[in-house]
């Protein structure tokens, strides 16, 4: 299995899935939550969580929109957790009772969507 990035998983699409394949696990597993970086928890080798902060309610409900609408588009659903000033996100494959490449996928997505109230990161102009 070659080296994978979150910009790897962000440029893929989710596949529809019937069941009929095992979940994610070991060695696979790992090396895919390793491309999505810090924040996201694997539970058991079931399901995928990161809880995202935000100033206030306001914000965190954009960002539930935000999520929502790239979900749909992705035809993957995630349970989402609204609450002032954060939003949790648990993400597995019901099909297969466990979690799939599609969990990762939609999880780089997530992960790549602008935030309301984040600054644009600056660069240092070159010397």
């Amino acid at each position: 299995m070659k080296h994978c990035t979150i910009k790897d998983l962000a440029g893929k699409r989710c596949a529809p899935c019937e069941g009929g394949i095992a979940p994610l696990t070991g060695a696979e597993l790992r090396k895919l939550k390793q491309a999505l970086g810090r924040g996201w928890d694997v539970v058991e080798e079931h399901h995928l969580t990161k809880e995202f902060k935000f100033k206030n309610f306001a914000e965190a409900l954009q960002f539930t929109n935000l999520v929502g609408a790239v979900a749909e588009h992705q035809g993957h659903h995630p349970d989402i957790a609204l609450a002032w000033g954060k939003v949790g996100i648990t993400l597995w494959t019901h099909a297969i009772g466990g979690l799939s490449e599609n969990d990762f996928v939609l999880a780089a997505k997530i992960e790549k969507l602008k935030r309301p109230g984040r600054r644009p990161k600056l660069r240092r102009p070159a010397l």
